[in-house]
């Protein structure tokens, strides 16, 4: 932090910036539970695609996971290590540049099974099934709840077809957001209970993402314990593609406040937008850690931050502070390398933050930097 308060006066902004020691941090997480189990653990790239840092990621991981064509190509260019692939459908036009950049192509339905499965197999590629154990560990946000009511995604008990398994040698399961391996333990009974007779034929499983393993109270004895069931009862070689557990917490949205307005309470408009580059604050939707500050009240002088944007909506949330906010002042959003730079946007003309990368020894190097033509391009 000391690093970051030295350079936050000197940045463009709005920007995000990668803090690498922070990202070693959650590796070495990563790589204990790695070595003490043999499980495999693949940057889940919808989370975190920054791959300018890659070479770093790779001395830590397995590979990569994609959930497309355009991720399946940067995972095998720019990591070139395990690739493994969900969709919730494959188009006829991309399956086979997708199945020559991946070791592991995973099916949401024996349909897409049916269609592709000799194309796979011919290509020397592993064949899984993403299954759906209706177990949901989740209050709210059903969005990001796999296991809610009429789901598309995984294939449910009484729709698996036991008797149409050539050639399938694993199974996927992926159900957990933001979770502690508690839900992962119960969500691997429930697993068991549904699939376990299919489990013994398999040769590996992958346990998808949503696994905070790098969150200070998460219980990684737990999760090492569920792996070693899965090894130890069915022989199966385990994968996990957590995204957030791999950037959690290593990175920074700086924005600059451009005008001090009122209307009931004081109202500070910023350089960034909720709508555009922390989009999860709308969807989610979640309150962004604002460093140095409090909720509202908390603090002396409370503000309603919001964009520069036409979306009445474009609200970050109100947060205090211990002196009042100048015009000028830049202010600092935590935990934000993962989702937002993936799934940023341009609406209203808005430019896309750069990107920095905070190294180890404290310097700062510019990986992207945005203009017009990347707005334009867009359309």
């Amino acid at each position: 932090m000391t690093e970051l308060s030295k350079i936050i006066g000197n940045v463009p902004t709005p920007c995000y910036i990668v803090d690498e020691s922070a990202l070693i941090r959650n590796l070495e997480i990563l790589k204990g539970v790695r070595e003490r189990t043999g499980a495999k653990i693949l940057l889940a790239q919808k989370a975190f695609s920054c791959y300018h840092v890659y070479p770093l990621v790779a001395k830590y991981l397995d590979g990569t996971a994609c959930s497309g064509l355009f991720e399946a190509r940067l995972g095998y260019e720019e990591m070139g290590m395990e690739n493994h692939v969900f969709s919730a459908a494959y188009r006829e036009s991309e399956i086979d540049e997708i199945v020559s950049y991946c070791g592991h192509i995973i099916f949401n339905s024996f349909s897409q099974l049916d269609r592709y499965r000799e194309r796979v197999l011919a290509a020397g590629k592993k064949i899984g099934l993403r299954v759906n154990p209706e177990f949901s560990t989740q209050e709210g946000h059903e969005i990001y709840d796999p296991c809610s009511p009429v789901s598309r995604l995984g294939i449910t008990r009484k729709n698996f077809r036991d008797d149409d398994l050539a050639g399938v040698t694993g199974l996927h399961m992926h159900t957990l957001c933001e979770q502690n391996s508690d839900d992962l333990e119960r969500t691997l009974n429930a697993l068991i209970e549904k699939f376990g007779d299919l489990l013994e034929k398999m040769e590996w499983i992958n346990l998808g993402g949503g696994h905070h393993i790098t969150r200070h109270d998460y219980d990684i004895p737990r999760l090492e314990r569920c792996i070693r069931l899965l090894q130890d009862r069915f022989g199966l070689e385990v994968f996990l593609e957590p995204g957030e557990a791999i950037a959690l917490n290593a990175g920074y949205l700086v924005t600059e406040v451009l005008d001090l307005t009122e209307n009931d309470m004081p109202i500070a408009i910023l350089d960034t937008s909720a709508a555009c580059h922390m989009p999860d604050v709308l969807e989610m939707p979640y309150r962004p850690p604002l460093m140095n500050s409090g909720v509202q009240g908390e603090k002396p002088y409370s503000y309603r931050l919001g964009s520069q944007t036409c979306l009445a909506g474009d609200s970050i949330g109100v947060y205090s502070f211990d002196e009042p906010l100048r015009i000028g002042d830049r202010l600092v959003f935590e935990d934000m390398a993962i989702y937002s730079m993936v799934k940023n946007n341009t609406f209203n003309g808005m430019p896309l933050p750069s990107i920095l990368l905070l190294e180890k020894g404290g310097n700062i190097r510019k990986l992207r930097e945005f203009g017009y033509e990347d707005f334009r391009t867009r359309l």
